[in-house]
């Protein structure tokens, strides 16, 4: 029973994740051009993570992300039935969101879904990597202490927007399989078709973000 009600709090927080940030950057914009709606979309995503931090963090650690729970299963903070009991809740969350989402702006809006930069698979892929990478290790270095547990989420929750104040220009920002996954099955299109640079680009990422820390944490002890 513990164990769905973990599930059931992933799919709860990606859910959250994937209508109001991918709602936010339908409704007001993502574009490097569009000014606030770009911050707006930013801060988002990021205000999702504090709230579903300090809601669900304490019964899942609000992962609402494979590429954090590939890093936790990296790290030996999670089993593998674990491991796949979050993604598949994730992915189910983010198309349940995307679904709800298509019902107030309609699939034809996109439905925030990511795309490559400028055409360039190479380019994106690597992007992703790196913002992935910075996101992931923030969450590892402050979740390593206890002591950080009151500020964790909103350290987490400003890295998400930090990533995406950079990343919007290029991809949308995926840094977060799941997210990518519910809206391109939606919308469809180009968005379907690409939606595999931004499943491989953040595993990758979130994966080498967890190898580096695990290697710097042991230098340190």
């Amino acid at each position: 029973m513990a164990n769905i009600k973990k599930y059931v709090a992933e799919f709860i927080g990606t859910f959250v994740l994937v209508f109001f940030g991918c709602g936010t950057a339908v409704m007001v914009g993502c574009s490097s051009e569009a000014g606030s709606g770009y911050l707006l979309t930013a801060l988002a995503f990021g205000l999702v993570i504090v709230a579903m931090a300090y809601s669900i963090g304490n019964i899942s650690g609000c992962h609402i992300n494979p590429a954090v729970s590939i890093a936790m299963l990296i790290s030996k903070k999670m089993d593998i039935k674990d491991f796949a009991g979050y993604v598949v809740a994730q992915c189910i969350g983010a198309t349940a969101g995307a679904g709800v989402l298509a019902a107030f702006v309609g699939r034809e809006s996109g439905l925030g879904a990511n795309g490559l930069y400028n055409g360039n698979i190479g380019l994106s892929l690597l992007i992703e990597v790196i913002l992935t990478f910075v996101f992931v290790i923030a969450i590892l270095g402050v979740t390593s202490k206890v002591e950080n547990g009151a500020v964790a989420g909103i350290v987490i929750g400003l890295s998400l927007t930090l990533v995406h104040i950079l990343g919007i220009a290029f991809t949308g920002t995926s840094v977060n399989p799941a997210r990518s996954l519910g809206p391109a099955l939606l919308a469809g299109g180009s968005a379907l078709s690409c939606v595999w640079v931004f499943i491989v680009a953040p595993l990758v990422g979130g994966a080498l973000a967890a190898l580096c820390y695990n290697f710097l944490a042991s230098e340190k002890n």
